[in-house]
């Protein structure tokens, strides 16, 4: 899984067409739950890249993007910010949303 961090963080966003990011932290009981589950989803779901932003590590960055609550995650295309949603979900219902976002 790609680590994003304030190196990496805007090269990886712009040069990969679709990536989505799980903003996250060592002591979040629900970024704990959903890690395992955004792991599975990055082997199955090939056309989309998949990185972790630990936000304790790079305030800086979860305040640029206004992450308000964890885990969040964050759709990127070709830069730019296409979709955002926070919390706790099944697999079935992250897999819905990443597939709906990665196709507009």
């Amino acid at each position: 899984m790609l680590e994003l961090n304030k190196n990496n963080f805007e090269e990886e966003i712009k040069k990969n067409k679709i990536i989505a990011v799980d903003l996250w932290a060592e002591w979040c009981g629900p970024c704990k739950a959903m890690s395992p589950i955004f792991e599975e989803l990055s082997k199955e779901m090939k056309d989309i890249k998949f990185a972790k932003l630990n936000v304790d590590d790079n305030t800086d960055i979860a305040t640029k993007l206004g992450v308000m609550s964890i885990p969040t995650f964050i759709v990127f295309k070709n830069g730019k910010e296409i979709d955002r949603f926070s919390g706790s979900r099944p697999k079935s219902e992250l897999k819905a949303k990443l597939e709906v976002s990665s196709k507009n």
